[in-house]
């Protein structure tokens, strides 16, 4: 049955009310802080209809009803406002990535640090090791008598770094020679075309052999790499809500944040841009039915940066986080591109 525009409207304002106090909403509230040109009894008879459509549950025949699964749904695809951030809010957004670009962990770090802080609630994320970047820079330094220090600098300034094995014999002006090579053969190159393409050109670097192979190596696990680099921020924040009182519900809320498989598996389903993707309880086989994920896959220039989110409660206050969400993807977005 289609909903009639006033049961749309005393719907999101349940929601609303339930998502602020956490405590069943009554029909003498919604007229009293919202519709009070309605009368109670009026509002009583939509919140029944409601109900019977499956929209609303009632915990006590004499108290207030609170949202079901189906009305989150229906809220956060048609219903919820959008939000917008304080001019304090943006400013730290923004503070959290001026400075310290110089590494894909620490993007991941500082928006995990802000979402959290800003939402009130567990942030996690999960870099991405895009193919589609293109190198900039490949130098290697000697570390040691039979290690060196790969340096791989790709189009969006996110360094990695890794160690890779030479042969002990390798003077440092081959090492250099060795670099240089490198350099000159990837550079301008995205990291899946090197892949691609370093069987073919192997033999050009026989003087080279085990650097080569070491570089194809890092190269190919960097790119790979994706459960290893889940970083979860704020999971005690889950104690700061109503929800924490039940054990189950807590319970179940640790089962995901202490798995960085099931993180990593419910973080693989974005979009490549900010786009944001809202999973209500029960929807994934990985999400408990009394928990929610909101989750911004950013990119940059066409490369994608990586997916973070927000895990909290079914009753999460839904606008701020997708506020939040939107927010930094805009900003790091814009700062990315001013890098270039």
């Amino acid at each position: 049955m289609k909903l009639s525009d006033r049961k749309k409207k005393i719907l999101s304002y349940v929601v609303d009310d339930y998502i602020s106090t956490a405590q069943p909403v009554s029909s003498k509230s919604i007229t009293e802080k919202y519709m009070h040109g309605i009368s109670s009894a009026t509002v009583r008879s939509e919140l029944a209809g409601l109900e019977e459509m499956g929209y609303l549950n009632q915990l006590h025949t004499s108290s207030g009803r609170v949202p079901s699964i189906d009305a989150y749904k229906l809220y956060v695809t048609e219903l919820m406002d959008k939000s917008k951030l304080s001019r304090e809010e943006t400013g730290l957004i923004r503070a959290a990535f001026t400075s310290h670009l110089d590494s894909i962990e620490t993007v991941v770090k500082n928006a995990v640090d802000v979402i959290s802080e800003l939402t009130n609630y567990t942030s996690v994320a999960v870099a991405s090791h895009s193919g589609k970047e293109k190198i900039v820079k490949i130098q290697i330094f000697r570390y040691k008598p039979s290690q060196a220090l790969l340096l791989v600098v790709t189009e969006n300034t996110l360094i990695r770094d890794k160690f890779i094995d030479i042969p002990e014999s390798m003077t440092d002006a081959e090492i250099e020679d060795a670099s240089r090579f490198m350099m000159k053969a990837f550079s301008g190159r995205a990291l899946e075309e090197v892949l691609s393409v370093g069987k073919t050109v192997a033999d050009e670097f026989a003087s080279y052999r085990e650097i080569f192979d070491g570089v194809m190596d890092a190269i190919e696990e960097y790119v790979e790499r994706d459960k290893a680099d889940v970083v979860i921020k704020g999971e005690g924040k889950i104690l700061n809500h109503p929800e924490s009182l039940d054990v189950e519900k807590v319970k179940n809320f640790l089962s995901v944040v202490t798995s960085k498989d099931k993180l990593a598996e419910l973080l693989s389903d974005g979009n490549d841009d900010i786009e944001i993707n809202i999973k209500i309880g029960g929807e994934d086989e990985d999400m408990p039915k009394d928990c929610s994920l909101v989750t911004a896959t950013y990119s940059a220039s066409g490369v994608k940066i990586g997916t973070y989110g927000v895990i909290g409660p079914l009753r999460m206050d839904y606008q701020k986080v997708v506020s939040v969400l939107e927010g930094v993807g805009k900003v790091l977005e814009d700062i990315m591109k001013n890098k270039k």
